[in-house]
Formats: C-alpha cells, structure tokens, sequence
C-alpha cells in the first residue's frame, strides 16, 4: 500500500441534492424482483452451467417466485440461443414471467436477440452500452453526442426489427441500461436516458425500465441513493419509467446501496441468489428479500425452504454459500458464545404464538426458512452453561436444574479445550452419561429395598466400597433419608444433600426417571450426581451413588 498521504486514489465526488428525502422515508412495499442468475451469475462462473442445469435453476426461480428472469445473451453464442428457445419451445415460461435477453447496440445482435424471442408470451429486451468518461476515452474513442447516438440507433432498431414479434403477439417490454452508470456524469447519463425514452415512447401501461448500474461499486451507499434520487427527480417522463438498480459489490455495499437507492426511489432490483458474478459479485436477492420480511415487508418471493435452494445453487453453479452469508449460512443461526446461548434460550422460551419476533440475536424465526431449531446451540470451547443445558434439554430430554448448568458448562468446556473442536450433541450427551450416570467406582449400589410403617421409612442396602461389600439398614422419613443415614456407618466421606429434582424421560409405562441430587461434603464441596432407573426410587439413590463417587474422584 502507498504510504500516506494517498496521492494514487481519490474519494468519489459527492452529488449536489441539498432537498434530498429519502434519508427520512420508510421503506414499506417489495421492488419488482428481475433474477440476472442465468446471464450476469452464470457468465462469472469458471465453469458455466449446461444447458440442463440452466434448465433446473430456471425451475427452481420461478418456485421462489420470480416473474421477471434475464435468461442469458442469445446472440453471444448458440448455446444460449438453444437455450431461450427451449424454455418458448417447451412451454417453461409459465403465464405471468417475463423472460428477459441482454443485446449490445449493434444490429445484427439485436436481429438474432429478437429471433431467439420467437413465440415468447411476454419479454423484455435489454440493450447496454456504456457511458462513462473512462470507457468513452479509452474504450470506445467517442464523443458524448457519439455515444448517445449509439444508444438511441439501438432503440431504433430494436422498435423496428421487434415489430413483427410483436405483431404475432409477444408482449415485448424495453430496457435500457447506461453501463457504469454510477461512474458516468448526472447529467449525461440523464441526457442518454431520455434520448432512448425519446425514442421508444413509452405509455403508462407499457413503460421503460431504465436500469442505472452500479456496474463497479466505487462510492459509498449514501451517495449511490443521492444518484438515484437525482435521477428520479429529473426524469421528464418519470410516470412512464420504472427505475430498476443492478448494484455490484466491490466495496462490500451492495446490499446497503440498493435499500438506500429504493428509498431514493428505484422501483425495481436486479441481482442473483446469494450474489454470484463477477469480481466480488452481483447484488444478494436473497438478502435484501429477507431484510425486509423481517421488517414485516412480505417481498414476494418464498424462501421457505432455504436449504433445497442453497442446494440447488451450489450444485448448479459449483460454489458454495459461505457458512456466514445471511439468511442460508450453516452457522447463521448458530451461537458458540455463552451469554448468547442463555439470552437466545430464555428469550426463545418467552415468545408467545402471535407475538411479533423477538428472540435475542436471532432476528428470523429459522422455521420461516425450513431451518431447524435444533441447529441453534453448537457447543465449543468458548460456549457457556446456557447452551450446554440447552443441548442435553433439547436433543436428549435432560432438564438439568439451573444450579447444575454451570458445573456441567465447565466439564464441556473443559472436554472442548482438550479436544480443541466444536462439540457434537452425542459427544455432549456422552460426556454427560460418562461423568454422572456411568460412575460404578469406587462404590457401587449392589441393592436396594425400603418399607414403610408409620410413616417411617427403613432402608435395606448393600454396596461395594473398593470392592468390599457392606449390608446397611437405617431408617428415615424417606428413601433418600434413609440411605444417607445408612451410609454414615461407612468409610465414606460424610455429607448432606441439598437439593433434589427428577422428571421423567419419555411417555408411557417403560418410561424411565431421572434424578439430580446435590449434596455437600464435609469439606464443603457442593457437586450433583444424577441416576436412571425406571424405579423413582432407585434413581435417587443412583443419583447419591454418582455423587458420592465424583466426589472421591475428586480427592
């Protein structure tokens, strides 16, 4: 990097709108929606897709809800030409979709364009040409009148050479793009929009989609907005224009231009599934289409099964969605850090069916995309009693008392420092049986009855104490009382209990119950056991057992 001061770059020149009003709107409808996957997405590719991949992602667009899809360049090469004419040929265009086709200014271009549209129901044709300074000078060596030119020839001839498409009753709509629009000067790239609306004459039921390009993002999102605006207030014929953005995301601010454009009044967005295209992609639909349903904007698409189109994309264009995109990311509605756990876990137990969402650090309902809940806690060295308990509670039927989330958070965190790796639910579960329900040493229950008389429980019970058996009998005004007293004529280190709690494990007769004891040692140590058994009883004392054996583990 060049030291500073930067002299090699300059910061992008703002544009003069001293009354510009959409930093105080709202946004409050859906744009129309125009996929550019299967051109823009699809030329970016290494590898682009066949014909019958193209085939099965143009299926899975017009399932999420798309109506307006640029199928491709059918005068670049035969494959895209074969290709709109299968989707006419074979009926794919449902009622209602608009298939759109991008064409240069060049004649022979848009007669073959044209040709590919052949018994199309309705269309849109896309004609481009660029209009900056940079490519004026050192692309095409042409004045602004010369470029201008250029762009209305091509209207000419697309109104001319579509006449007998039109004629056999495709609908055709227009558009027009001025390339690299954001770096082309306000007022030219006015001058060059209204020369092509000049010349297509647009109505009110049939209008123009200017399409203003952030063909390479160079400014920040605000002054992207402050263009849009410009423009929208300038245009002469502005009840027969639809203004649509195709934002790239050179800076990282594609999605942040394209809202803060719609509030400066664009009407409609070009963009592909999770950003494909060149460079560092095109605009991400999926987010922007998200963002606003979390904002109770519904945006007319469905992404209700967010995972089969995720997989779909990866298998069709040979990418991958990164773990962290928004909205389809693996980990998105993951949380490893143990604060976040236990807010997501209490605020998620306190929304209320028809309450507005309002579930901590996760501000979509994963159910709303196909995404499961269970996916929520992942446990790793940095994550906290909260999700711990939530994974044995969730996937396993567990309900730890609150006291003992914490001591079981330190076993699991302590297991992920050793193993150095995220933490599965059964590795959880397994470290859980092994440190509470699996200790048999040094003692080991080997029987246990109780009767009752009088309210008077008497305990009958033998245990191995390093592998020396002991018959105890005691009495107390319970099961548990009664063996803790039993267990005072033992070697065993003396304590007292000081909590209990148990619940069932699943339904019916053969369920099984779990208890959770705590007790305290004469040294004053405070740890848990827990036990199983069909027997409620037996747990309980299992649950002594467990605590009693972690307990001289420990010294």
């Amino acid at each position: 990097m060049q030291p500073a001061p930067v002299s090699k770059y300059r910061p992008f020149p703002p544009v003069a709108l001293p009354n510009r009003q959409w930093p105080n709107r709202t946004l409050d409808r859906a744009p129309l929606w125009c996929s550019v996957d299967l051109r823009d997405g699809n030329q970016a590719l290494a590898q682009p897709m066949s014909v019958e991949e193209k085939l099965e992602y143009f299926e899975l667009l017009i399932q999420i809800g798309f109506t307006e899809i640029e199928i491709g360049f059918p005068s670049a090469s035969q494959i895209e030409f074969d290709f709109c004419r299968r989707l006419i040929t074979e009926h794919r265009i449902p009622d209602g979709v608009a298939i759109q086709v991008l064409c240069q200014c060049r004649e022979d271009l848009i007669v073959r364009s044209l040709a590919a549209l052949a018994g199309a129901k309705t269309a849109i044709f896309h004609l481009y040409n660029s209009t900056s300074p940079a490519q004026r000078k050192h692309v095409f060596h042409a004045t602004r009148a010369e470029i201008v030119a250029i762009a209305v020839q091509g209207t000419t001839w697309v109104k001319q050479h579509a006449a007998p498409l039109v004629a056999a009753g495709t609908h055709l709509r227009f558009e027009y793009s001025p390339e690299s629009f954001t770096s082309t000067e306000l007022d030219f790239a006015l001058e060059i929009c209204e020369a092509v609306t000049d010349a297509w004459q647009p109505t009110v039921e049939n209008k123009i989609i200017l399409n203003l390009p952030a063909t390479v993002e160079y400014a920040t999102p605000n002054i992207h907005a402050d263009q849009i605006e410009w423009m929208s207030t300038h245009l002469t014929r502005r009840d027969r224009t639809l203004i649509s953005l195709h934002t790239h995301n050179d800076r990282g601010t594609g999605v942040a231009a394209t809202e803060l454009a719609l509030l400066a009044g664009a009407d409609r967005v070009e963009g592909t599934l999770f950003g494909n295209g060149e460079r560092t992609g095109n605009l991400d639909l999926v987010t922007v289409a998200l963002n606003l349903y979390t904002h109770g904007i519904h945006p007319g698409l469905d992404f209700s099964d967010i995972n089969r189109i995720r997989d779909v994309y990866e298998r069709c264009t040979r990418l991958e969605v990164p773990p962290r995109q928004p909205y389809a990311g693996e980990l998105v509605f993951t949380a490893f850090s143990g604060s976040h756990q236990d807010a997501i876990k209490k605020s998620w137990a306190a929304q209320k069916p028809g309450e507005p969402w309002d579930v901590i650090y996760i501000p979509i309902d994963p159910a709303d995309l196909g995404r499961s809940y269970k996916a929520i806690i992942r446990i790793n060295s940095q994550s906290g009693k909260g999700g711990v308990a939530y994974v044995l509670e969730n996937e396993f039927g567990y309900s730890l008392p609150k006291l003992m989330h914490k001591e079981m958070g330190k076993i699991i965190n302590d297991y992920a420092d050793t193993k150095g790796t995220e933490l599965t639910p059964q590795e959880i579960h397994d470290v859980f049986h092994r440190e509470y329900l699996a200790r048999t040493s040094p003692v080991t229950l080997q029987h246990f009855k109780t009767t009752e008389r009088d309210s008077v429980v008497t305990c009958e019970a033998e245990i191995g104490i390093d592998k020396k058996l002991h018959t105890l009998t005691a009495t107390g005004n319970g099961p548990i009382d009664a063996f803790v007293r039993a267990l005072a004529a033992t070697p065993l280190p003396k304590f007292d209990v000081l909590s209990y709690a148990e619940h069932s494990l699943g339904q019916g007769a053969e369920a099984r119950a779990v208890s959770y004891i705590q007790i305290k040692t004469e040294r004053g140590h405070t740890l848990y056991g827990a036990g199983i058994d069909t027997n409620i009883e037996l747990a309980s004392i299992k649950a002594i057992v467990s605590a009693l054996n972690r307990t001289l583990t420990r010294n």
